[in-house]
């Protein structure tokens, strides 16, 4: 397992892109605008990880920035941590084992998202490609919140 980055949502991206950056000391490695979404992605690391982020191989800080005006009640404005997994499905099966709901199953191999306890999301990625879809999870429906 890997760490990879931290999501947290943000209200206005100048002023967060200020406090990161100007401010903090991090640096934007990547960015990601999405439109038919109406999103953007911002990946910060601090100066040492650098080069590494920019290899992906670095823990990064994800900022959100839905175009849309949203209120982030309760919390929500932080999103999830974020691990890389050599298998999916085994990860998930092994949560699952362990009682652990699997809040979006992994139906395409490649993401899963699960809650801790005290409700922290935490996404699972498949490391390289996706995996072929396989039993029981594409048919399985999401549950709850993730």
């Amino acid at each position: 397992m890997q760490y990879l980055h931290t999501m947290v949502r943000v209200a206005d991206l100048s002023a967060a892109l200020d406090f990161y950056c100007a401010k903090l000391g991090l640096e934007e490695v990547r960015r990601f605008d999405n439109e038919a979404g109406r999103f953007t992605l911002v990946f910060l690391a601090a100066p040492g990880d650098v080069a590494r982020a920019r290899e992906d191989s670095a823990p990064l800080v994800e900022l959100t920035y839905n175009w849309d005006a949203e209120e982030y009640a309760g919390g929500r404005n932080f999103g999830h941590l974020a691990y890389r997994v050599d298998d999916i499905y085994a990860a998930c099966e092994r949560l699952m084992q362990g009682g652990v709901t699997i809040n979006r199953p992994p139906r395409d191999g490649r993401m899963a998202f699960v809650r801790s306890p005290d409700g922290i999301s935490i996404e699972l990625l498949q490391n390289g490609a996706a995996l072929a879809p396989a039993e029981p999870w594409a048919s399985m429906p999401n549950t709850g919140t993730w």
